[in-house]
């Protein structure tokens, strides 16, 4: 059996197996259609700060369920296993971990965003109330 690793290990580890992206390149591919935008946040943080135009919005606990392509219970958007996700948190952290998630589902083009929700938000990108 192996030593425990801690969760700065871990999430050093799972995101050495992708490239994230920051806001501007998620605005850029999202605005070209080229990306899915999912917002993971739980609902007190999106009332609390409102939404990105256009996120698709999938609580973490249904982020497989929803994103899987040949799921029984995904969202209309699950389209096809090369669909370019870029997951999206409050802070960039349980973002990657689900990124990595969606990775074994084979979603090789998932990514999370740097920084997450609040990067967004500090690079002036688009937010809309919650309603």
């Amino acid at each position: 059996m192996s030593a425990p690793v801690g969760i700065d290990a871990l999430l050093e580890r799972v995101r050495s197996t992708y490239t994230r992206i920051d806001p501007a390149q998620a605005y850029e591919a999202f605005g070209a259609g080229d990306a899915l935008l999912v917002d993971i946040r739980y609902q007190a943080l999106r009332e609390r700060d409102g939404l990105i135009p256009g996120a698709l919005v999938v609580e973490r606990n249904e982020l497989e369920w929803r994103l899987d392509p040949q799921g029984s219970h995904r969202a209309l958007e699950a389209t096809s296993h090369d669909l370019r996700v870029v997951v999206i948190c409050n802070e960039g952290y349980a973002s990657s971990l689900a990124a990595v998630s969606l990775h074994a589902l084979g979603l090789h083009r998932a990514t999370d965003l740097t920084g997450g929700f609040q990067a967004w938000r500090a690079a002036g990108l688009p937010v809309a109330p919650a309603p």
